[in-house]
């Protein structure tokens, strides 16, 4: 059963084609500058770059499924080799709890979230739409970011305002990353060898975009990121959870709009904001190793920030079984996960600085006589799309 999962942004688009059998990615690309110039990077058979007029993201699914069929750098003879398509799909709000099969009534629910996720689901709608016209027949999937979430209870999803706005404009805490979350749960299980349904596990993806999950027992119980993505951690342009009355105050003093805020707290806060460097912790660490305070303080109140929300979750699952570090700098900064790790010395964890030394791949980094597991594993959100995709279709 070969998959095409399709993850669908407001300007770009990545996709990737996977052999469920053996699980092989055959092929895989981006295209970005969607709407503006079009350009395509795709490896498959052969690598392969092209700059090409994408007014849309049908035009994008187009040339996607072009590279291919493309005899010199594809790997399919014809589309219909392609079993299913798997898109993940940012905002599910209430209504999904699981991935779907891709219905009118779904895509309808998908819509009414856009106001949730105005930035992310309507490209994404848009993907649906456009692989349904140019793959007719071929059943189409999808894989909500929020979904994990939805085992949340309500003391961790509600907030404490007039219950009757939650009841009227559904404004509660969702979560995102959820399929990252999912993944890398499951993938601790394995590598601890035990069962997901007896292990508490708080999973860190830690990134660009970032996010702190309580998994208890193989169920989201809370989570960093709130109604938008912009609640919890400090992220790399995002400001995290901060007083709301700052809101107000920013309007009043330095005279600009709602919008004006949202902006600086969306794309010009975290630790660019506080660095003044970059979005990118990669520059940020290369400042710090030059002595700019800045860079210091920056990276000094996320790794806090991470801390303490990896605190809070071993408190609300009274322990933890092991702590997960994924996604671009979980995955690949040594420092930062010894930074975090040297705040969770009360959980019973202990580092390793040898065992630590790794990047970019599945490693338990923990000193063998620590109470807790501190692992790495590097995230495979389009695997488990994939994966979903293929169950809902052997479901049917």
């Amino acid at each position: 059963m070969k998959i095409l999962v399709v993850n669908c942004g407001s300007s770009s688009l990545k996709y990737q084609l996977i052999d469920m059998e053996g699980e092989r990615v055959l092929a895989k690309g981006l295209c970005e500058r969607i709407g503006i110039d079009g350009r395509l990077k795709h490896s498959g058979k052969a690598e392969y770059t092209a700059d090409a007029e994408m007014k849309n993201h049908t035009d994008a699914i187009r040339l996607v499924l072009d590279a291919l069929l493309n005899k010199d750098h594809g790997v399919l003879n014809s589309i219909g080799e392609v079993n299913a398509v798997g898109h993940r799909v940012v905002h599910g709000g209430e209504y999904f709890s699981q991935s779907v099969i891709v219905t009118g009534e779904v895509k309808k629910a998908i819509e009414e979230c856009c106001a949730l996720a105005p930035l992310h689901n309507p490209p994404n709608l848009i993907g649906i739409n456009a692989c349904e016209e140019l793959m007719p027949g071929v059943p189409q999937a999808v894989v909500f970011d929020t979904a994990f979430h939805q085992t949340m209870p309500p003391k961790a999803y509600l907030y404490a305002i007039p219950y009757e706005l939650y009841e009227k404009r559904k404004i509660r805490k969702y979560g995102f990353h959820g399929t990252s979350h999912k993944y890398v749960a499951q993938r601790a299980a394995a590598m601890l060898g035990k069962p997901l349904e007896s292990l508490k596990i708080i999973t860190c993806h830690l990134g660009n975009g970032a996010s702190v999950c309580a998994v208890e027992y193989g169920k989201s119980i809370d989570t960093s990121m709130g109604l938008t993505p912009l609640e919890g951690l400090a992220m790399g342009t995002r400001s995290g959870s901060l007083d709301p009355a700052i809101i107000p105050f920013l309007v009043e003093k330095e005279r600009i709009s709602v919008k004006d805020v949202e902006n600086i707290l969306n794309k010009k806060s975290g630790v660019l904001g506080l660095s003044g460097v970059s979005s990118d912790f990669r520059d940020i660490e290369d400042a710090k190793k030059q002595g700019n305070s800045r860079a210091v303080i920056a990276l000094d109140l996320f790794h806090y920030r991470v801390a303490k929300t990896v605190g809070e979750y071993a408190a609300a699952m009274n322990g933890a079984d092991a702590v997960v570090f994924t996604a671009g700098l979980g995955e690949n900064s040594m420092s930062s996960r010894a930074e975090v790790c040297s705040y969770l010395g009360y959980l019973g964890l202990r580092a390793d600085s040898q065992k630590n030394n790794t990047r970019g791949k599945e490693a338990d980094f923990a000193t063998d006589d620590s109470k807790v597991r501190a692992l790495v594993i590097p995230t495979n959100e389009e695997l488990m799309i994939a994966r979903d995709t293929a169950g809902l279709l052997a479901g049917r």
